[in-house]
């Protein structure tokens, strides 16, 4: 098994990490670096619980190979600290088992600091590329309502 050696920005922290060429940043954050936010689901992309931020953008980990995230800056649900969308969460109710929690954060967060000014149409957009099999998504909604309202940007200390 040919491994090289990949340096990763993680949550503003460079991170060497062997890797095979195949191995998704999913399986590299989860297995080789010990960040276990990033949830696996699908595999292919389909629910969004694998979601981090890269470059600012929300990406799907399972569908991204770890050497591609090399030079760019990775933000996990781990790196998101003392943002108002965490606490909106909890205050709408805006999850229950928690599982798809981490990837609906990282795309919400994604959506309030690209789009602040994001309407019910943009947001619908952006929660529907993640799935949540147990509970509706108008909580999830009023959560990200409640921040762009609020005039908040999902910036934490990352």
């Amino acid at each position: 098994m040919n491994k090289s050696e990949i340096t990763l920005n993680v949550n503003s922290e460079e991170r060497s990490v062997y890797v095979r060429h195949s191995d998704t940043l999913l399986y590299v954050l989860r297995e080789e670096l010990g960040l276990t936010g990033a949830k696996p689901g699908c595999l292919n992309g389909d629910c969004g619980a694998c979601t981090v931020d890269v470059d600012g953008q929300a990406m799907k980990s399972c569908l991204m190979l770890a050497i591609e995230a090399v030079g760019k800056k990775i933000t996990t649900v781990e790196g998101l600290q003392n943002i108002p969308l965490k606490t909106a969460f909890i205050k709408k109710f805006a999850f229950q088992c928690g599982y798809c929690t981490p990837g609906f954060l990282m795309n919400s967060n994604s959506l309030i600091n690209n789009y602040p000014q994001a309407d019910d149409i943009q947001i619908k957009d952006c929660l529907e590329s993640n799935i949540c099999r147990c509970t509706g998504y108008k909580e999830i909604e009023e959560a990200v309502k409640s921040v762009l309202a609020d005039g908040s940007t999902g910036n934490g200390n990352y």
